[in-house]
């Protein structure tokens, strides 16, 4: 059986990432932190970062705000010749409490969905492996010193 290709970020919301009243940020940031995530699933399978062309079932289950914690996963579910289809989900683990204090923040006993979706990315046919191994580093590349 292949092994399962997986990737997370966690990332704070910022202030910049802020879009709408009461520090709301936009659900494309969301998305934003799912294309690098399918980026990486498919240079660990593939050795090519492939190219993100579609987003399916989509749901913005919970607000996120500015100051929160997000964790994003992405979950390699199938592939073709052609495409990988990867599942997302986004955890909010860190909940901002501004309104109790302006640096105010609780970590989340149980992490909230706040989004998933399903994404197709499409890796040309030369560039595709169907069993990508680890490839070295770049500290991994250069001399050892004596």
């Amino acid at each position: 059986m292949p092994e399962e290709v997986t990737a997370t970020l966690r990332v704070r919301m910022s202030q910049q990432d802020a879009h709408y009243g009461g520090s709301l940020v936009d659900g494309a940031r969301l998305l934003r932190l799912f294309g690098d995530l399918v980026t990486e699933i498919t240079i660990r399978s593939d050795g090519d970062e492939g190219l993100l062309t579609e987003y399916r079932r989509v749901e913005f289950l919970a607000p996120v705000h500015a100051g929160d914690y997000i964790e994003a996963t992405a979950r390699l579910v199938g592939r073709s010749r052609l495409r990988r289809t990867v599942e997302f989900t986004a955890h909010k683990t860190i909940v901002s409490t501004y309104e109790l204090g302006p640096t105010r923040a609780e970590a989340s006993e149980e992490p909230a969905l706040v989004c998933r979706a399903v994404g197709t990315a499409v890796v040309p046919p030369a560039a595709a492996r169907r069993n990508a191994t680890p490839t070295r580093t770049r500290a991994q590349n250069l001399p050892s010193r004596v």
